[in-house]
């Protein structure tokens, strides 16, 4: 996946992780593939938790991958 130009809403976070976390953000993307069947505020947790990401991040990540898998 490549970011966009002028990302907007939770994309304009995107930049930013993929420079912070060094992956890209199909890499995170995939990686909520496992949670399937959690709620958004425990993938935010758990990418939190288990992968050292900020809360604004993770949040962003999650509320992208549910708002695509609807």
């Amino acid at each position: 996946m490549t970011t966009p130009e002028n990302p907007k809403g939770t994309a304009s976070y995107f930049p930013s992780i993929e420079k912070k976390y060094g992956q890209p953000i199909a890499h995170w993307l995939d990686l909520l593939q496992s949670c399937e069947g959690m709620k958004h505020m425990e993938m935010v947790t758990w990418l939190k938790t288990v992968h050292g990401m900020g809360h604004g991040h993770a949040n962003a990540i999650v509320a992208y991958w549910m708002a695509s898998n609807k």
